[in-house]
């Protein structure tokens, strides 16, 4: 009996201790507590600080990410930043004037006991502390940048508020006046959203002239005027803002794809292109590469080039299009295999039977041009139709799994990207150049197909630009034997394009 009763005991023992969310060293409570913990003893009242609410920590550990001493921080808070239990998350400190003390990459310890947790004008923050509750043992350290489209951060204004995020490839809206400054709100909008950046009237950048489109990094703090409560994102400094170059319009813009029609996939597969201005491809040559990348071979050393079982190209040479016509690549001309609706009265630019002529240059002939499973697959489109490992699209997407299609190496091999609504070939964060999917932030696909769906990819491209005012999304659209044309090119959602 004696050795069941000391089992239970120590079996409660056990279950208490894994309960403790910080506890990090083993059979002890640890005096810290993650940031992502101490945010969640907030129900929506102010909270006084203790060890029984704590778990038995009294303090917090994070390094720095505000720049107080450059004016565009809420006055007397410093904004710490950590990454424990796989949660980067940030905290508002109210220490008064001695926040300016402190720059970014200082690590620091926080005697948060006795303090209150609070909101302030809808940001949560730390209140009751003092200069001296702050102890800085290091300098320097790395800080990490989370690099967050528009949407997912005001859908999780818990998650991103007082971490250091950039809102990539983001253009001012409207278009700034000659001599515009950073001073006041400004919206930013980066194809997936729109969020408010604000600058302080005495920030020491105030006065320079605000750029038109630009990677934009900073901290969100929410911003409550009466019963609305907003997201906004503060720059710290000027170096905070990188200016990017203006986007090279492309002609011809991906905008759907059928990837399993009714019964054989073979030569009834086909993608769906708009033209954002009028084109003969008699005159100027484009070309259209899929890439299908079942099995686990290793990334692909010419790229979209690669051919064989890998890509498979078609010529645009004949035919013509105007500015917003849809046009169709691929097989026979059916809107969902065979018997199905024919669609040959729209405008197919390329009909080439893959499963029996291998492609254009490259390209085996194949049963499965678009995957429908599996791993990753794209979709890209060259100016002319010479298509080399060097050669960088006008315009791609991915979609589906996983599986090896990048190398850092060096070389850096695999498929190439441009700068679209899904990908960058600047780093966001780093600042550095890359060029592939799967290098860097470039990791973005779309899901894979519904089977026997049409996957309409929705959006808004603005044709003077070359940005999407609202970047691509998937809607699937069922389709039948009788489906009219109309149901992917007049349904609610079709991409379009302005200007």
């Amino acid at each position: 009996m004696k050795k069941i009763y000391l089992l239970l005991v120590l079996a409660t023992a056990i279950g208490i201790n894994s309960c403790k969310k910080n506890n990090y060293a083993e059979g002890s409570l640890s005096p810290i507590i993650a940031v992502v913990d101490l945010k969640g003893i907030y129900k929506g009242s102010d909270v006084v600080l203790n060890s029984t609410n704590m778990g038995g920590a009294k303090e917090i550990v994070g390094v720095v990410i505000s720049n107080a001493a450059a004016g565009n921080s809420p006055a007397g808070v410093l904004v710490v930043q950590n990454n424990r239990r796989n949660a980067v998350r940030g905290i508002s400190l109210e220490i008064g004037n001695a926040a300016a003390n402190y720059v970014p990459g200082d690590s620091v310890i926080v005697q948060v006991e006795g303090a209150t947790l609070t909101k302030v004008n809808g940001s949560m923050r730390v209140k009751g502390l003092t200069e001296s509750s702050v102890n800085k043992v290091a300098t320097n350290k790395a800080v990490k940048v989370q690099s967050v489209p528009s949407a997912t951060l005001l859908a999780s204004p818990d998650v991103y508020e007082g971490t250091l995020v950039t809102i990539a490839k983001a253009v001012t809206d409207p278009e700034p006046q000659q001599g515009e400054t950073y001073a006041g709100d400004k919206t930013l909008n980066d194809g997936f959203g729109k969020i408010i950046m604000h600058t302080e009237a005495n920030a020491a950048f105030a006065t320079t002239e605000l750029p038109f489109s630009a990677n934009f990094t900073g901290i969100p703090f929410a911003i409550t005027s009466g019963t609305d409560t907003k997201m906004q994102l503060w720059p710290r400094t000027i170096d905070d803002v990188f200016t990017l170059a203006a986007t090279k319009p492309s002609p011809i813009i991906i905008t759907g794809y059928l990837t399993n029609p009714s019964g054989s996939d073979a030569d009834y597969e086909y993608i769906q292109f708009k033209a954002t201005k009028d084109i003969d491809f008699a005159v100027t040559n484009y070309a259209v590469v899929t890439c299908n990348n079942a099995g686990t071979n290793p990334a692909p050393a010419n790229g979209w080039a690669q051919g064989l079982a890998k890509t498979y190209k078609f010529d645009l040479t004949s035919g013509t299009v105007k500015k917003g016509q849809f046009f169709y690549v691929g097989g026979n001309k059916n809107i969902w295999g065979k018997g199905s609706t024919d669609i040959s009265s729209s405008n197919w630019i390329n009909s080439t039977m893959y499963a029996e002529v291998p492609g254009a240059d490259f390209g085996n002939v194949t049963t499965n041009l678009l995957a429908n499973s599996g791993n990753v697959a794209g979709v890209s489109v060259f100016a002319g139709t010479t298509v080399s490992a060097a050669s960088v699209p006008l315009d791609v997407i991915m979609y589906g799994g996983g599986g090896t299609v990048y190398s850092a190496g060096p070389p850096e091999i695999g498929y190439r990207i441009t700068n679209t609504d899904y990908y960058s070939t600047i780093n966001p964060v780093t600042r550095t150049d890359q060029g592939f999917y799967g290098g860097g932030t470039n990791t973005s696909k779309l899901t894979l197909p519904t089977d026997g769906l049409f996957s309409q990819l929705g959006g808004v491209y603005d044709a003077l630009t070359g940005r999407w005012v609202s970047g691509r999304t998937v809607t699937s659209v069922p389709l039948t034997l009788t489906s009219p044309i109309s149901a992917i090119e007049t349904a609610t959602g079709v991409t379009t394009i302005q200007n």
